[in-house]
């Protein structure tokens, strides 16, 4: 059997941990799964159109790179972790992807959202989760709930491996703490993360002191050391932008 484009497999394995939850995507997170593990390309490209949040930002990073599929492996790379290819989207663009999103639906929070670009934010997952999701606001607004572990957990992290064990990874990162209306990193702590469910999972073979990235409760990719300077770079300058804001952008959408 030929092997599928690697871009389809690498979307799954950010898009599954989200999914399995219910905050995106089809009703069926299982098909995404068994749809990666019987490499059924097609209906993993059927399946990715149907993440509303994330599948818009593949559309612009690819158009504005000149690449015909949002899949390519590139573009997967770009708008998860972050790569050279988010250089090509200027502030203007990403401005008006947003507002032809979220504009109606945001309403007056509107502008505090798209200021988050001009201040440096990028066409990265972490620029959805600080400045379209609501949960930064919520925070300023004195409201905690489930705010900061949401931030945290959606966001792409990094983590060093401290111990494999059958279906799950021990992995060492540093967690979001919310300070003086600023998030920032905090100290390190050790969790548990899942690579498989009886051995079917997404993500490849990890071992000790192998550099991973992480979406809520899953490992999805190793990490080399570009692809880690490009996660922490984007982070950093998405956390900038939104920490740079007097309020932060409350779209109320709630998409992955």
């Amino acid at each position: 059997m030929s092997q599928p484009p690697l871009g389809p497999l690498l979307f799954a394995r950010y898009a599954y941990p989200p999914n399995e939850l219910g905050y995106c995507g089809p009703p069926d997170p299982a098909s995404l799964l068994e749809a990666s593990e019987g490499l059924d390309v097609a209906r993993l490209y059927q399946l990715a159109t149907k993440f509303s949040g994330a599948w818009p930002y593949l559309e612009l990073i690819a158009d504005r790179n000149g690449i015909t599929d949002p899949l390519d492996a590139r573009v997967v790379e770009a708008y998860w972790v972050g790569n050279a290819l988010l250089e090509q989207v200027p502030v203007s663009a990403l401005a008006s992807s947003l507002r032809d999103r979220f504009g109606g639906s945001a309403g007056h929070r509107f502008g505090a959202m798209a200021s988050a670009v001009p201040l440096g934010g990028v066409c990265s997952h972490s620029l959805h989760v600080f400045a379209v999701y609501p949960w930064l606001g919520l925070l300023r607004s004195g409201i905690d709930g489930p705010s900061l572990t949401v931030l945290d957990r959606c966001r792409i992290r990094w983590g060093r491996v401290e111990s494999v064990t059958g279906d799950h990874v021990t992995v060492r990162n540093r967690v979001l703490v919310f300070q003086k209306s600023q998030l920032v990193l905090g100290p390190e702590r050790s969790e548990v993360a899942r690579r498989s469910i009886d051995g079917i999972g997404l993500a490849p073979d990890v071992e000790v002191d192998d550099i991973v990235s992480l979406h809520w409760d899953w490992v999805c990719d190793r990490l080399s050391p570009e692809g880690l300077a490009s996660l922490k770079g984007c982070t950093a300058v998405n956390l900038a932008a939104v920490n740079g804001l007097p309020v932060s952008g409350m779209a109320g959408a709630c998409e992955s």
